[in-house]
């Protein structure tokens, strides 16, 4: 959707672990409406830009803005309201049962005059129930398989139910089976109006995903646009360092990589 609106953006900014610099000197936008994926090589700096999008590692320089202000100026409840956040490897405090883990979702949403509510229930009943996880919801969150666990972080995700969901890996250490499930419901989940951003090691998942694609290298954006425009032969050897052919995908239409052998064939 080209000139759709910018709600979440980047502008000259800088992040770092100590001294050293990750994300250096970074404009980008994140189109409102869209399911836009950031891919690239590891260490690239895709988590570190979503970390620093989700106000979750401070900015050396630069800006965030969120509705047009500096997002580090927002309360931090404030911000909890607008964007829902899945970070990597997310740890739960011991014993705590799935169901209160997604109900933690709600809380930005409660108040002094706003106590929890028949509607609150429903959030985290529905999002249980999409992430296929109603039956483990009094199930300890450590005594859950790691596909399990990363489901229940995608359901207090949901059940925060923000306008901007941004999700780091969001299909790490699921199956096949449930990969695609995740995919298929954060697709929906767009379709019916919420912004996804998602960091993504899987190139063809993304181009069968997204309608926005953001590709960085070396803690840079090396190019931003639709699958077709990013997933082409020259920008995937730029960024992966890696020789490709790219057809349609004969599902979808949407490109689809296949690396060149490097090797000798058996």
């Amino acid at each position: 959707m080209i000139g759709s609106p910018v709600r979440l953006a980047a502008r000259d900014v800088t992040l770092a672990y100590d001294a050293r610099v990750v994300v250096d000197h970074l404009s980008v936008d994140v189109p409102e409406g869209e399911f836009t994926v950031i891919v690239g090589a590891n260490a690239c700096g895709k988590s570190t830009l979503l970390r620093g999008l989700a106000r979750l590692l401070a900015l050396r320089d630069g800006a965030v803005l969120l509705d047009g202000e500096p997002i580090h100026r927002s309360p931090t409840r404030d911000v909890a309201t607008k964007l829902g956040i899945l970070p990597q490897q997310p740890v739960a405090p011991d014993g705590l049962i799935v169901g209160d883990l997604v109900a933690r979702g709600r809380h930005p949403h409660l108040r002094w005059y706003r106590r929890w509510s028949s509607h609150d229930d429903e959030l985290v009943r529905w999002a249980l129930d999409v992430t296929a996880m109603t039956d483990l919801a009094t199930r300890p969150v450590d005594e859950l398989s790691g596909g399990q666990r990363q489901r229940a972080w995608i359901a207090m995700a949901l059940a925060q139910d923000t306008p901007t969901l941004l999700l780091d890996e969001p299909t790490t250490f699921l199956d096949l089976a449930h990969q695609c499930e995740v995919m298929d419901l954060l697709q929906r989940l767009n379709h019916d109006g919420r912004t996804i951003v998602a960091v993504l090691h899987d190139l063809n998942q993304a181009a069968r995903y997204a309608d926005h694609m953001i590709a960085m290298r070396d803690g840079q954006v090396v190019a931003t646009g639709t699958p077709p425009q990013v997933v082409t032969p020259e920008l995937v050897e730029v960024v992966f360092g890696l020789p490709v052919v790219v057809h349609p995908d004969p599902l979808t239409g949407t490109p689809m990589v296949i690396p060149v052998p490097q090797g000798p064939r058996r």
